[in-house]
């Protein structure tokens, strides 16, 4: 559908409400069952039935049979409990449907809520990344006067502070030409990309608006641009002064309000607020976790909104109407127990045709947290995520003890008074509170909630905010919540909520991966660890084994090379780990590959995905297996060991947006760094090409007993050179694209 598409009359959102008969029956949303459950379930099970047949087969003939079959016997049994996990979590999988249009039908008042979007290198995360995702957010279908967006910058960048300030001029123009025209893609590099046309609508105002915009925005551009390269920030002013020698490890904090919205009408922008918290070297600051706590505290002093939409620098939100349609499940709940946060799935918009590095996992995600939200609810994915402030600040639903006493909320929440009043009216108040018309009055202390030392002996990071501890401090976080009873809310509306650049393949891939990796084992090994949860909260059993299976991703790597190495081994010394195919029991082994995978290719195709899809996600999941999560479990037993600690990696973004079809085939080829997380995967196929050539020049050794390797090995040694085809290409590749 072409962006630039307007309706023939338009006309801007309206909010109030309309008559209407008995419009508090109207529902806010629908909790459904999945379509074809049964058909899943019954595949699930038979592909469980025929792993539990293999691992019969295999200790049924286990004292027959050498050191081969010992390890793939431990091996399976691995694959099989990780398959009981997958088919607990996957049994009862729901949707929630959500009616924003009956909100608005409504006499109630909307709430406010905070958006907080977060940065940490200029570099890596370029400032125009972060003024489209902010852009995208300040315009969407809300009162403007129910909206503070907070931006969070832990690279301390002038840079980033002057783009947002060139932005909300941009923003004045394009927030009203947006809702005037009910546009629906708001990132201004999206709508104004080379693949949206100008307007041929015949509506001579809007096309000359268009064409406005369009220079205007590119003149944001170019503005930022220049900044970039020639390091001028404009006119020189007082605003700037903050910045001067500063240190991105060593500064004061810095809360500046960019926009501050006193007209109180939704024609009008929300707040817009850059927040930089105070960093000391030899201090810890607990990578993104501690910025949102930041976050969470300023926005508390400044706001206070009941609900925070968290997302990421490069999150924009491509469904203007995606607030509303979170409100109706944080308000339309008849218990606030049932909704601790809802979360949205991660969307890429600029993923490749047939996703050949498989990064968007969006079949996957959407199976298996579908699954979770029959349960408790899906787990915290660090971004695209609307929380209830109440379940931030750490106590259980509907609890029933008091702790307005200002001495213990200082020692929980820190020392701060206009923070405590703030934490006391969303306990014990309404939780809805008017926007002051003066934030830039309050800065001073804002700025102090987000000093360094402001944490210091109380219980943010342990039982307040977000959760220190690992990397990946969003599971970690939802974990800690689920297990005081609360529940989770899974949100997939049409068009997706929020959309983000897709990481490039290869190192950078590898490392994402890796990093997710280390912080799932560092919650296994935490007090938080699911398998103690289980027994100890109320973290529902069911959800205890999901989340067991996610913090335990990475595990699989060790059974997985192992059982990878098997088939080459006994090619080489010509032994057998699998039935030979004049045996009953080879049919085993064979229905079960087949039927799962079958089994798996279907899910793809019912989502609308290629064979070409499921057959890439497929195979970077089996590469990331033997490598970057073999690093992560490296990782994770160095730093039990004592001898080092997790370092946060940032993901690069970009906004890559690819036209020449030689270009997506060039950006589609694998790329290689030297790296040593390629060292296993290299050696395993180096290992695999040797023994094949072995097998055909005929070098094998004499089998003992003529139980030699047969079809299943060779068939299955071919499969994992198949799989690692892309490092077949960078042997002999040049450039990047080889491997050093």
């Amino acid at each position: 559908q072409n962006p630039n598409t307007v309706n023939s009359k338009p006309k801007p959102l309206k909010f109030s409400a309309v008559p209407m008969a008995k419009p508090l029956s109207l529902p806010l949303y629908e909790r459904v069952s999945c379509k074809g459950i049964m058909i899943r379930r019954t595949l699930d099970v038979t592909v469980f039935c025929l792993l539990l047949s293999l691992l019969a087969y295999r200790l049924r003939s286990l004292s027959n049979q050498g050191f081969t079959w010992l390890l793939a016997f431990l091996c399976e049994s691995w694959f099989a409990f990780l398959w009981l996990l997958n088919l607990s979590t996957r049994w009862n999988p729901v949707e929630y449907k959500t009616y924003p249009e009956n909100l608005l039908l409504r006499s109630l008042e909307l709430p406010p809520i905070d958006m907080f979007v977060t940065t940490a290198d200029p570099v890596l995360e370029p400032p125009l990344v972060t003024v489209n995702t902010v852009l995208s957010l300040l315009a969407v279908d809300y009162p403007a006067e129910k909206l503070a967006c907070y931006v969070s910058d832990d690279g301390c960048s002038p840079l980033t502070f002057y783009s947002l300030v060139e932005a909300s001029k941009f923003a004045k123009l394009w927030v009203p030409f947006c809702k005037k025209y009910s546009i629906q893609i708001r990132a201004p590099f999206q709508y104004f990309s080379a693949k949206s046309l100008p307007p041929v609508d015949g509506l001579s105002g809007f096309e000359l608006e268009w064409k406005k915009m369009k220079d205007e925005y590119e003149h944001l551009c170019r503005k930022i641009e220049d900044a970039v390269h020639k390091l001028t920030l404009g006119p020189h002013s007082t605003e700037y002064a903050v910045f001067k020698n500063i240190e991105r490890d060593n500064h004061p904090s810095i809360v500046k309000v960019i926009f501050e919205n006193k007209e109180d009408h939704s024609s009008c922008l929300p707040h817009l607020v850059y927040v930089s918290r105070e960093k000391r070297p030899n201090h810890p600051h607990h990578f993104k976790a501690g910025a949102m706590n930041v976050l969470t505290r300023v926005s508390g002093v400044m706001t206070n909104a009941p609900f925070m939409l968290n997302v990421d620098c490069d999150m924009f939100a491509s469904n203007p109407k995606i607030i509303l349609h979170a409100v109706c499940l944080l308000v339309g709940v008849d218990d606030e127990q049932e909704c601790a946060f809802v979360q949205c799935p991660q969307i890429f918009y600029d993923a490749l045709k047939d996703d050949p590095f498989g990064n968007r996992m969006t079949v996957p995600f959407t199976i298996f947290v579908g699954g979770m939200a029959g349960i408790q609810g899906p787990p915290y994915a660090g971004t695209g995520c609307f929380h209830r402030r109440k379940a931030i600040y750490g106590l259980p639903p509907n609890h029933d003890f008091d702790i307005k006493d200002c001495k213990i909320l200082e020692e929980r929440f820190g020392k701060s008074t206009e923070f405590s009043e703030s934490v006391a009216e969303i306990l014990f108040g309404s939780g809805e509170k008017h926007f002051p018309c003066d934030i830039s009055s309050i800065t001073g202390s804002a700025c102090r909630v987000a000093n360094c030392s402001y944490e210091n002996n109380t219980c943010w990071g342990i039982e307040v905010g977000l959760t220190y501890g690992s990397v990946t401090e969003d599971v970690l976080t939802g974990l800690r919540i689920h297990t005081m009873g609360w529940k989770s809310v899974l949100l997939m509306p049409s068009p997706p909520a929020f959309m983000g650049c897709a990481p490039p393949g290869g190192p950078v891939s590898m490392t994402q991966m890796k990093r997710w990796g280390t912080g799932l084992l560092e919650v296994l090994f935490s007090k938080h660890s699911p398998i103690l949860s289980a027994f100890s909260t109320k973290l529902h059993f069911r959800q205890a084994l999901a989340y067991l299976q996610i913090v335990m991703w990475a595990s699989r790597s060790i059974p997985q090379f192992c059982y990878n190495m098997l088939s080459a081994y006994c090619i080489t010394t010509d032994s057998q780990f699998l039935p030979k195919v004049h045996e009953p029991f080879f049919y085993i082994p064979v229905s079960f590959s087949l039927i799962s995978n079958l089994h798996s290719l279907s899910q793809y195709l019912q989502y609308g995905e290629s064979i070409q899809a499921w057959w890439n996600h497929q195979r970077m999941e089996r590469i990331h297996a033997v490598s970057s999560m073999l690093f992560a479990c490296l990782g994770m037993f160095v730093k039990l060991l004592g001898f080092s600690e997790t370092v946060f990696e940032i993901t690069p973004k970009t906004q890559s947006v690819f036209n020449d079809e030689n270009d997506v085939e060039k950006v589609g080829r694998f790329s290689f760094d030297e790296s040593p997380i390629f060292i296993p995967i290299t050696a395993l196929l180096l290992v695999h090409l040797t023994a094949l050539a072995i097998w055909l020049l005929g070098l094998q050794p004499l089998a003992r007993g003529g139980d030699g390797s047969g079809l299943g090995e060779i068939s299955c040694s071919v499969w994992v050179v198949l799989n690692f085809w892309p490092l077949v290409r960078g042997l002999f590749g040049k450039g990047k694209y080889g491997i050093p």
